[in-house]
């Protein structure tokens, strides 16, 4: 009997501790997803406002140095971006400033306003993460508390930016540390998602959609085997490949950054570097293609993320060419996120490696797309799931190959230096449990 009524006293004390989260998350969540859909509204009006005035890109030296001096003068800790999150969701120190929400927001659309090549998630995670920081202090959280509202944080802004709330849910405890997912906070995370999600979805911004064309291929091996064997060695070898592309974007970030700031002591010449670099690229290439997010098309044939999912959609080296825009973009001081030009390195890359594996055009577009992200964030779990999200599940077991296979292949240099090494991969942890 004192068995089953501690049974039941348990029950009580969870619901009490949800409802209690769920209470505090619903106003963090609204509020993320409502600034992450003003920040999306605001990009596409950039995004547009270029398209229309291409000469803006000769500017962007100069709107890179002043986004050196906003941060330099007004940013305090905020330059470290989503490392910052993370360190303080691994150990709570300062805390993350009230202003890094709105001076992330005006330079990421500074950036998309005037050229520069960079996403789009890295903004949304910071909004998220300081938004629940003020959050944490207003609701007088603990040290404890405050961290697993940080991590949910992460999931709200995610989830909002992309329209996929269940990968935002997981990529927020799974980006933590290389080979462990946090569990402790799943429940706040889901929660703080799906808001952030329906709220943008309330204030009416629409997110892009792709689609994978049904496939037509014969499997030799269909009186043993379910699965296409010869299709799932064809993506194993390409997702080898987008794994080492996701290395390569990697390592170029830290190391042209590494580079910048060793050699070069006047740290506001970074950034003009870096616009010149852009600018130089833009016209030695005579197509802008590799500018911006990468989403919307500046002019009919332009390879954009949607276009890669058609055959003739992507130049042979296209993800190349993104790889390094984005590089120099990001290292020189120029705001944004890395997840979507990584989702058109992967997109395009795919593209590109269909024809020479004879394999279908939309469905390798949609394992770059998920598998380079995968392997350089280090969260193949949540990628699978963002394939789902995207594309449907119907091929969610070459998903997943896509993701874990890409996961192992770029080692561990992914793009957040703040990301801790939980297990090695290829060397599985064992532990005696009690």
């Amino acid at each position: 009997m004192a068995h089953k009524f501690h049974q039941s006293f348990e029950q009580i004390r969870i619901f009490k501790s949800l409802v209690r989260w769920t209470v505090i998350l619903l106003p963090v969540s609204v509020s993320i997803g409502s600034v992450v859909a003003f920040f999306l509204w605001l990009l596409n009006a950039a995004t547009h406002f270029r398209f229309q005035y291409p000469w803006l890109l000769y500017f962007l030296p100069l709107i890179g140095l002043l986004i050196h001096f906003i941060y330099k003068f007004c940013g305090k800790t905020s330059e470290k971006g989503n490392n910052l999150i993370l360190e303080e969701v691994h150990t709570p120190g300062e805390g993350i400033p009230k202003r890094m929400a709105p001076i992330v927001l005006a330079s990421t659309v500074l950036t998309h306003l005037f050229g520069g090549s960079a996403g789009r998630e890295g903004t949304a995670v910071q909004i998220g993460g300081s938004l629940a920081q003020m959050f944490s202090k207003w609701f007088k959280l603990n040290a404890q508390e405050t961290s697993i509202l940080l991590t949910a944080g992460i999931a709200a802004g995610f989830g909002a930016v992309f329209g996929t709330p269940l990968t935002g849910a997981i990529f927020a405890l799974e980006v933590l540390a290389i080979g462990r997912i946090q569990y402790y906070a799943v429940f706040p995370c889901l929660v703080a998602s799906l808001v952030g999600d329906l709220t943008v979805s309330a204030w009416q911004i629409h997110h892009t959609t792709y689609r994978i064309d049904t496939l037509d291929i014969p499997n030799l091996f269909e009186t043993y085997f379910s699965l296409n064997i010869l299709l799932m060695v064809k993506v194993v070898v390409a997702s080898i490949a987008f794994g080492l592309a996701s290395l390569l974007f990697a390592q170029l970030i830290h190391r042209l950054r590494k580079f910048f700031l060793n050699f070069i002591s006047h740290t506001w010449l970074i950034p003009i570097i870096g616009g010149i670099v852009i600018i130089l690229l833009t016209v030695i290439l005579g197509k802008p293609d590799y500018l911006g997010l990468g989403v919307d098309t500046i002019y009919p044939g332009a390879t954009t993320i949607p276009s890669a999912f058609t055959a003739g959609g992507a130049d042979t080296w296209s993800w190349l060419w993104k790889t390094i825009y984005t590089a120099f973009t990001l290292s020189t001081g120029f705001k944004g996120g890395e997840v979507t030009p990584l989702f058109y390195i992967g997109a395009t890359f795919g593209n590109v490696l269909s024809i020479l594996l004879n394999a279908p055009v939309s469905l390798f577009a949609a394992l770059g797309f998920i598998a380079v992200f995968a392997g350089a964030t280090n969260t193949p779990l949540a990628c699978t799931i963002m394939g789902v999200e995207l594309f449907g599940g119907e091929y969610l077991i070459y998903f997943a190959i896509a993701c874990y296979t890409a996961y192992f292949f770029s080692g561990h240099c992914g793009i957040y230096s703040a990301q801790k090494t939980a297990i090695p991969k290829g060397k599985p942890y064992h532990r005696e449990i009690d």
